[in-house]
């Protein structure tokens, strides 16, 4: 028997979703919700039961990709793809990193709905197709998150404590307080560290070294 859970807020999307699984897998069970709650609720009521959720990235409670993330710490052994108008390249690589076996943007002809819905039930990962210049896009912005990287690398413990301090808004010498070093030395530490990272500002500092947190989390 093979159930299937479909979440979105929009009737219409879910009757397309529940023709394509019909197709594709001839699921004994389809289940539906219209929003995280609802998708926790079925989950809970079915006692995890699921072999696939098909779920909305911008469905109410979602919160962007948190939901899924959410989703898949109370349901680790639940796979969930994702669904979206959007596809662009990093969204599709986020949801992957953040424990999705697949994204299915709706735009998706019900046949290759349905080929990857087959793919993802027989263990495999479904990602979109991407044309050569999103690629390129991507490997260029992946070789320049790679250059931050390697730039903040190159801070010492204590620089690094300095720069999480100024992301957080704080002043030299709120800083050096809760360091126990000196105003002076505060200043020594953000010119080093904008010299290393080859920025004029603290907040371009603050900005890169996001980037490259975001990309880890």
């Amino acid at each position: 028997m093979t159930r299937i859970l479909i979440a979105d807020d929009h009737p219409m999307v879910r009757d397309a979703l529940r023709n394509a699984v019909l197709y594709s897998c001839q699921a004994s069970t389809v289940e539906e919700a219209d929003s995280l709650d609802g998708v926790m609720a079925a989950l809970d009521r079915l006692d995890g039961d699921v072999d696939l959720v098909l779920l909305d990235v911008t469905m109410p409670g979602m919160n962007g990709l948190n939901g899924l993330r959410a989703l898949r710490q109370r349901f680790p052994a639940t796979p969930v793809v994702m669904v979206s108008a959007h596809e662009e390249r990093r969204l599709v690589r986020e949801a992957i990193d953040s424990g999705a076996v697949g994204f299915i943007p709706k735009s998706t002809p019900r046949d290759v709905i349905a080929a990857a819905l087959r793919q993802v039930l027989n263990g495999d990962i479904y990602l979109p197709p991407f044309s050569e210049s999103e690629q390129a896009q991507e490997a260029a912005e992946d070789a320049e998150t790679a250059d931050i990287a390697r730039r903040i690398a190159t801070l010492t413990a204590q620089q690094l404590r300095v720069l999480e301090l100024v992301g957080t808004g704080k002043l030299n010498k709120e800083i050096a307080f809760d360091l126990g070093i000196t105003e002076t030395t505060v200043k020594a530490h953000v010119s080093a560290i904008l010299q290393k990272l080859k920025v004029y500002s603290r907040t371009q500092a603050v900005v890169i070294a996001n980037r490259v947190l975001a990309d880890k989390r």
